[in-house]
């Protein structure tokens, strides 16, 4: 791959993932429209949403588009003219690289390969919900990311419109967070404006209490694994970390969740700061191993990410059943496709979410093409004490 053009924002996780991706691999990269002058900046986002429109912008390698949907940001491109999307996928197209001759993202070993899969899943899915909660929440009083996110898009705005973009971004997150699975108490009050006040939603328990445990026992399994071992699949840097830095670096510049960062996980404070700075370590032969050190940290990923994709999908099922046809943020707008469940012992309402589904099942075929041996040796040393199993009909 040559120079890539990254069109995201610093707000996104999935885009500090693929930054990380690309400093790993040695390529450089630019972020548009943030480091773009006005006139490129407008060509390719006008070459983007054509793009968007015909359905021509591409996964590497191809997945099955029936359950996915395309992200607002971030995509890449090596030439302007063909995008691709999806921050994972990117991890495959880099490992395909004709000038690499082995894999250095994605681990060759079948067995680290699907822990590598499980945890960057996990990330991604789980960890945006904790993650989008300690901005708009934990650090509602402190956040600059609305002021940050207009002022990359200044390019492309006209004179004087970037205060009232800034006021636009942060009404818009805070009134995403439910549909983030951050729900307010009623009469919650996080000491701002009330336009920047966490909602509270009608017939939605609340998961204030729920994100917040969730977030330290993340942390407490990452400063365990971190304090053992400098990467979380041994010796060097894969897909894994880098969908765990893309969420927990996301609050990097939120002053209140820094703070408790620092305070709570320390190494793991320290070890998100270097991926930041793009210091991974050496692309060498530094082993790769799956650990007694990994456990707390699956344990939490199972208790959290796998216990919600299994109800989500059974949701989904259930819903197809019924008849419904509209899922994701456009049904929770319009109170369609909702179901109940419980995580860490608390109640919560959600959307079924078709990418999620998506997600899930390929997680568990990535699990049945296991070698039998394999699954055996995983169930022995890792899997047992998390309580992770992948068999379809188990119990949530």
């Amino acid at each position: 791959m040559k120079k890539c053009i990254l069109w995201g924002l610093a707000a996104s996780p999935y885009q500090l993932k693929m930054q990380s991706l690309l400093d790993f691999t040695g390529h450089d990269w630019e972020r548009w429209p943030q480091q773009a002058g006005r006139r490129s900046a407008l060509s390719m986002i006008l070459r983007l949403e054509v793009a968007k429109r015909r359905g021509t912008i591409q996964r590497f390698p191809a997945m099955s588009a029936e359950f996915d949907e395309y992200p607002a940001v971030p995509f890449y491109t090596h030439n302007g003219k063909t995008f691709y999307y999806d921050s994972s996928a990117m991890a495959h197209h880099l490992d395909q690289d004709p000038g690499r001759q082995t894999s250095l993202l994605i681990p060759q070993d079948p067995r680290l390969a699907f822990i590598c899969q499980l945890i960057d899943e996990a990330f991604d899915e789980f960890g945006l919900y904790m993650v989008h909660h300690m901005r708009w929440v934990g650090s509602a009083q402190t956040t600059p990311m609305g002021k940050m996110t207009a002022r990359e898009f200044r390019r492309l705005l006209p004179p004087g419109f970037e205060p009232l973009l800034a006021r636009r971004l942060y009404r818009r997150q805070i009134s995403r967070c439910p549909y983030l699975f951050s729900v307010a108490p009623q009469g919650y009050d996080a000491g701002v404006a009330r336009d920047r006040t966490p909602p509270s939603r009608p017939g939605f328990p609340p998961t204030h209490a729920l994100l917040d445990g969730a977030w330290r026992r993340y942390l407490a399994a990452m400063e365990h694994l971190l304090a053992n071992q400098p990467y979380l699949l041994g010796g060097r840097f894969t897909l894994a970390d880098a969908s765990a830095y893309g969420q927990l670096g996301m609050n990097l510049v939120d002053p209140q969740a820094i703070a408790q960062l620092e305070l709570l996980a320390p190494n793991t404070f320290r070890w998100l700061c270097a991926i930041r700075d793009g210091r991974q370590g050496e692309q060498g032969r530094a082993g790769l191993a799956l650990t007694s050190s990994l456990k707390p940290l699956l344990r939490i990923i199972t208790s959290t990410f796998v216990a919600l994709m299994r109800q989500n999908e059974k949701a989904y099922e259930d819903a197809v059943a019924d008849g419904e046809t509209v899922f994701n943020e456009a049904a929770f707008d319009r109170h369609r496709a909702l179901y109940d469940g419980h995580l860490l012992g608390h109640p919560f309402r959600a959307v079924a979410k078709t990418f999620q589904v998506r997600v899930w099942r390929e997680l568990k075929e990535s699990w049945q093409a296991l070698d039998v041996q394999d699954r055996k040796s995983l169930e022995q040393e890792l899997l047992p004490d998390a309580g992770i199993t992948f068999s379809p009909d188990s119990a949530v």
